[in-house]
């Protein structure tokens, strides 16, 4: 294993650690009132929901489009894919997709922020973000959308669509809302996605000889909404669709699609047919 930097952010680590405070004390809200008939299922569905969208903010936006530019759209929509994705929490898209990019380019080696194979598990699931050597990034590493002045306003300033979706949920049913639904769905938001920078590299199958440990999991592919095809994304990054096959889940995918009908995103990547060789 590689030595680690473990010189922690505590800025960082506070934040995150307030999040998981809260998000645990909404779970325990929603179990008692599930207990005492107060709740149910629709009180789950309304916290899935909205994970869920606020995941495709990330999948489809600083994923697929900062990331790895699998497809095109306008200036406006770009930008409010990237609105979405930030009320994640989950830093400003600028940042998530350099950092990103970096994973990619050095996968798996100990130059890879959150390597499992590298690391070990915790440091590539979670840890990796509360070290002080990722407190800052260059936007040198992702000029093509550094340039829009929006997007590095909304980098700067990732906090504030959070935190007034916080806001909106307090005030739309008080603190259960906030704890139960906003909290607790921000923290099973994060670890659907830090589960693909793990998991995805230890369970599942190697179907392309990538180089690194990355794999296809069905399983995670199913929670993380297309995520889970790690292994076919890591063979060829740059497609939008990330379920090569037609079997292989990709809803992600699929609202692209639809939002292509719609004339919002066009030019959708496909791997080329020489990719499919292993």
């Amino acid at each position: 294993m590689t030595t680690i930097d473990k010189r922690l952010d505590w800025g960082a680590v506070f934040t995150l650690g307030a999040i998981h405070l809260c998000g645990l004390i909404g779970l325990v809200l929603l179990i008692v009132q599930i207990k005492f008939g107060m709740s149910g299922w629709k009180e789950i569905l309304v916290i899935l929901i909205f994970a869920y969208v606020r995941m495709f903010g990330i999948t489809a936006g600083y994923h697929r489009r900062f990331s790895h530019v699998s497809y095109k759209t306008s200036r406006v929509f770009q930008f409010l894919l990237a609105l979405l994705g930030s009320t994640a929490a989950q830093w400003g898209p600028l940042k998530w997709a350099a950092f990103h990019r970096d994973h990619h380019r050095y996968s798996d080696t100990e130059k890879d922020l959150h390597s499992v194979l590298q690391a070990g598990w915790w440091e590539a699931h979670i840890l990796w973000i509360v070290r002080k050597k990722n407190a800052h990034v260059s936007y040198a590493k992702i000029r093509d959308f550094a340039r829009f002045w929006e997007l590095r306003l909304l980098d700067k300033f990732y906090y504030i669509p959070p935190a007034l979706v916080g806001l909106a949920c307090y005030l739309w049913g008080g603190f259960t809302m906030l704890f139960c639904v906003f909290f607790l769905s921000t923290v099973l938001l994060y670890h659907l996605t830090y589960s693909i920078n793990s998991l995805a590299h230890l369970m599942g199958k190697q179907v392309f000889n990538t180089g690194d440990g990355s794999r296809n999991s069905f399983i995670l592919a199913i929670l993380a909404i297309g995520e889970g095809w790690h292994n076919n994304h890591h063979r060829y990054p740059s497609s939008e669709r990330q379920g090569f096959r037609w079997w292989e889940v990709d809803i992600t995918h699929y609202i692209l699609v639809i939002l292509s009908w719609m004339h919002l995103v066009w030019d959708l990547r496909r791997p080329p047919k020489n990719i499919y060789a292993s």
